[in-house]
């Protein structure tokens, strides 16, 4: 069967009993809402994830970054007990027990790897199975509203194999979050959207954080979509969470540059070097020179190098992102594996 249902039909057969069970701000100490501490999981072909301890607290958009085959889903279906860990622990809501985790499982929605659910059945009658599995009261109310917030209310009886990818992926959502959960975790929603879908989903992630206040855990390699919607970021990497950080510490940290790209970076950078005092470093790896420079410097510097005789394929200005970020620290570490090897 799917395997996002896997986790509603386990857990949460007896949804309103378990509701009873969890007052959702009371129970359970909400800071943490997710917790792992020396997460592991090892097959037989290798290790799939390696230590990997990291925590969310409650309203944040954390996002999981990192390359394909790196660990981002088998982290995201140990989370949600999809899989088991070879060794560490996985905490939702301060649960320890068996019978707390059961419960802590009611509050979170997923939706791992693609997205699917029946496929013969429209939105509304995917909606009201999932409802009906989790004894939601007031359900045709609720599923309504989950469909307007999902903007699928227009749908009609179109079945879901009919869906172009975007009405998919916000279908799958809206089954995740029917429940209202207070943790949303999502594996690479943005994956094969339009430009128009992505800008939906977006609208839609920051809609349900803001105002229904869920905390959300999201994996995905399109880093331009993360970085408008995370507050906090963790790049994973071969298995291993090689770096945390905050927006607040990304945007401090960045600094915008200017690129240079030319076959004569000896002599760029001596020029540079005489008659400016901006700092500038060499990328190796792609031949380009970044000088740390304010944008109105860029036609001061042009200048220079043209007067300098230095060639020139192209200059820019280019704004630090995320995509930067992760592939300098993805050098840095391929750099100290080197030196350590």
């Amino acid at each position: 069967m799917l395997e996002r249902y896997l986790i509603f039909r386990s857990y949460t057969k007896n949804y309103q009993g378990a509701k009873l069970l969890i007052s959702r701000k009371d129970v359970f100490n909400m800071t943490p809402i997710l917790s792992t501490q020396s997460l592991t999981k090892n097959y037989a072909s290798g290790p799939a994830l390696t230590q990997v301890s990291l925590s969310l607290e409650e309203g944040d958009i954390y996002g999981l970054i990192g390359q394909n085959g790196a660990g981002k889903t088998t982290l995201l279906k140990l989370i949600t007990r999809l899989i088991h860990p070879t060794s560490g622990t996985v905490s939702l809501f301060g649960s320890s027990s068996d019978r707390e985790w059961s419960q802590a499982l009611t509050r979170v929605g997923a939706v791992i790897e693609s997205p699917a659910a029946f496929p013969n059945l429209s939105a509304y009658e995917n909606l009201r199975y999932q409802a009906t599995l989790l004894c939601l009261p007031q359900a045709e109310q609720v599923i309504q509203e989950t469909l307007e917030l999902i903007d699928l209310q227009n749908a009609g009886r179109k079945p879901f194999k009919d869906f172009s990818l975007g009405m998919k992926q916000r279908l799958a959502i809206g089954l995740a979050i029917l429940a209202k959960p207070d943790l949303l975790i999502l594996d690479e929603p943005v994956n094969g959207l339009d430009p128009i879908g992505i800008s939906d989903l977006r609208a839609l992630l920051l809609r349900l954080n803001r105002e229904l206040g869920m905390t959300m855990i999201i994996s995905s390699h399109i880093l331009s979509e993360l970085q408008q919607v995370a507050n906090r970021f963790g790049f994973i990497k071969d298995g291993r969470l090689i770096k945390e950080i905050s927006k607040t510490e990304f945007d401090s940290l960045s600094e915008d540059y200017i690129v240079l790209k030319t076959h004569a970076v000896e002599a760029a950078s001596r020029l540079l070097e005489s008659q400016f005092s901006y700092p500038f470093k060499v990328v190796a790896e792609t031949g380009e020179i970044h000088v740390f420079a304010p944008a109105n410097q860029l036609s001061a510097v042009n200048t220079a190098l043209v007067q300098g005789q230095v060639a020139l394929d192209e200059i820019y200005y280019a704004k630090q992102n995320l995509e930067n970020y992760f592939t300098q620290l993805i050098h840095e570490e391929d750099a100290h594996h080197v030196s350590h090897s």
